[in-house]
């Protein structure tokens, strides 16, 4: 995939976020129950959690792999900054 395949999934997965987080705030404002209201907010969670595979992907894809064959120093430095980023979810 190249780097606007990407960009499109990501910002699709963001749309779907997106139109389930809306119907968390129309269920909180009609007082809907409340284990609903926590199911459809899971599914925004997921969403998100989708939107940060795809642009990891492409991130990989797109510029980790393209940038594989530097000097160690920054092979070491690129891997730094994606375990950084799992330290902090």
């Amino acid at each position: 995939m190249q780097h606007n395949q990407f960009k499109e999934e990501a910002l699709n997965r963001i749309k779907i976020a997106q139109g389930h987080l809306d119907k968390v705030r129309k269920m909180l404002e009609g007082d809907e129950y409340c284990p609903s209201i926590i199911l459809q907010n899971r599914a925004v969670q997921a969403a998100l959690k989708k939107v940060d595979e795809v642009v990891l992907h492409g991130h990989l894809h797109t510029c980790v792999l393209k940038d594989l064959h530097g000097n160690k120093d920054d092979n070491e430095k690129m891997v730094g900054e994606i375990v950084e980023l799992f330290k902090k979810s």
